[in-house]
């Protein structure tokens, strides 16, 4: 089967909601999952992209001994603290039942960015997936790299699932080297979409987006100076946010691996080619929405 350019003419298929004059529940609400005491920004990142993209209204659930610094950060977003590990991550165990509670009502939810412990990191995002049968998922980073163990489970919810891993994320889940991974990204993201019934949103220097009946994109690369600290976390933050505004999880990919990367294209011109930073990107996305109709 051969692949398809994304492009903005590409994507003149999937049209974006067409924003109306009306409240921001029109708009959906997306919540992010992520952060830790080392790593806290991710989940701002995520969350202000999501925001950029589009949604109407934004929870971002973290670390309880950084969730004021990110009420002062995000004040556009409900923060929800939670149970913190002694090494800083998220108390899944504990968090697991009251993450479901404040995640009811929710249109999508971002699970990843920031979070430090794999296998509880996972073990939380099925749990969710179990537990919120209406709502679309964004998996990132480290609710990505355990979920071979959960196939079983996760596949009876693949058409409401979208992953990002990078190269060693991907690694992880197909239990491959990174080296075999980076060789032949197309086909680890197509044993990925079979192995979930997912779409496949596979990150590197171009980017695969596969769905679960084999179809496949390819983005040529928003340029050098994307491969930056933080910039996965906003590509997230941007599909959980087309996720929450009612878009599909393929077209919610699709758009979103298009946004980023043309946001890359922009500051690179407008600045250089590398030493922009991932916080600038956000910025850039409304823009490139008023352009392309959404």
């Amino acid at each position: 089967m051969t692949h398809e350019s994304l492009t903005a003419d590409s994507l003149k298929a999937f049209p974006l909601p067409v924003p109306h004059e009306g409240s921001k529940d029109e708009r959906g609400s997306a919540l992010v999952l992520g952060g830790s005491r080392s790593v806290p920004g991710a989940a701002l990142l995520a969350g202000i992209a999501a925001l950029r993209a589009g949604a109407g209204k934004l929870k971002i659930a973290t670390v309880e001994s950084r969730a004021a610094g990110m009420g002062l950060a995000v004040p556009e977003a409900m923060v929800i603290d939670l149970p913190e590990t002694p090494e800083g991550g998220v108390d899944g165990a504990r968090a697991s039942e009251s993450l479901q509670k404040m995640a009811k009502g929710c249109d999508a939810l971002l699970i990843g960015p920031g979070l430090t412990d794999d296998g509880p990191t996972t073990k939380l995002a099925v749990e969710l997936l179990e537990a919120l049968p209406d709502a679309s998922f964004i998996l990132d980073a480290a609710a990505v790299s355990g979920l071979a163990a959960h196939a079983a489970g996760v596949r009876r919810h693949g058409e409401r699932l979208v992953i990002t891993p990078h190269a060693g994320e991907m690694a992880q889940l197909l239990d491959r080297s990174r080296d075999a991974v980076e060789a032949d990204p197309l086909d680890a993201a197509l044993k990925a979409a079979d192995l979930l019934h997912a779409v496949v949103v596979m990150k590197g220097a171009k980017t695969w987006i596969v769905d679960p009946r084999g179809a496949r994109w390819l983005y040529e690369g928003g340029g050098v100076g994307l491969a930056t600290s933080g910039s996965g976390d906003v590509l997230a933050g941007i599909a959980v946010g087309l996720l929450a505004r009612g878009l599909a999880p393929l077209p919610a990919a699709l758009w979103a691996v298009f946004l980023h990367g043309e946001a890359g294209k922009r500051l690179a011109a407008s600045l250089g080619p590398v030493g922009f930073l991932a916080r600038e990107l956000s910025g850039e996305v409304p823009g490139l929405l008023r352009e392309t109709g959404g």
